[in-house]
């Protein structure tokens, strides 16, 4: 929406008075942390959508300019709230729903034959450490398995 009032804008006044409109504003000390972490969140927001592989979500850099602190608080909250929300849908590595445990979800079969020694000292893979996990996955694919455990995201992420 913004883009294509700053694109009319400059079509009905010319490229170079329309620069001249939207005129740099000093920042506060305060104000500049407060740019920096909408930027550290808009970045990690951005990091985890490339992961899962879904749509970056658009923004615009109005706050950047905007000479309000409270309008600056507000987009570093809510680009907050869609950081967690985007790390969240990662999928948790202390996943304890049976029949399916931890951040790869395995199975207990599969937790006995990969993770043994593991599964008996530490209990299902919901207690293990996320490296833990990923070794015994790693353990797997070397084993001949491949990514066939996880065809979902195998498939999705073009493995399999």
């Amino acid at each position: 929406m913004l883009a294509l009032a700053c694109a009319g804008l400059a079509v009905l006044t010319g490229p170079r008075q329309a620069r001249a409109t939207a005129k740099k504003v000093e920042l506060f000390p305060a104000d500049a942390g407060v740019v920096r972490q909408i930027h550290r969140y808009q970045h990690e927001t951005w990091r985890w959508q490339g992961l899962m592989g879904i749509r970056r979500t658009p923004s615009s850099r109005v706050f950047e300019t905007d000479p309000s602190r409270s309008y600056k608080v507000w987009v570093r909250n809510l680009w907050r709230v869609r950081a967690i929300h985007a790390r969240r849908h990662e999928g948790r590595w202390n996943d304890p729903n049976p029949p399916y445990y931890g951040g790869l979800q395995m199975d207990l079969s599969f937790q006995r034959r990969y993770g043994r020694d593991l599964l008996r000292r530490k209990g299902t893979a919901d207690h293990w450490l996320p490296l833990e996990q990923i070794w015994v996955a790693e353990k797997a694919r070397r084993s001949g398995r491949g990514f066939y455990p996880w065809p979902n995201t195998a498939r999705a992420c073009g493995l399999i």
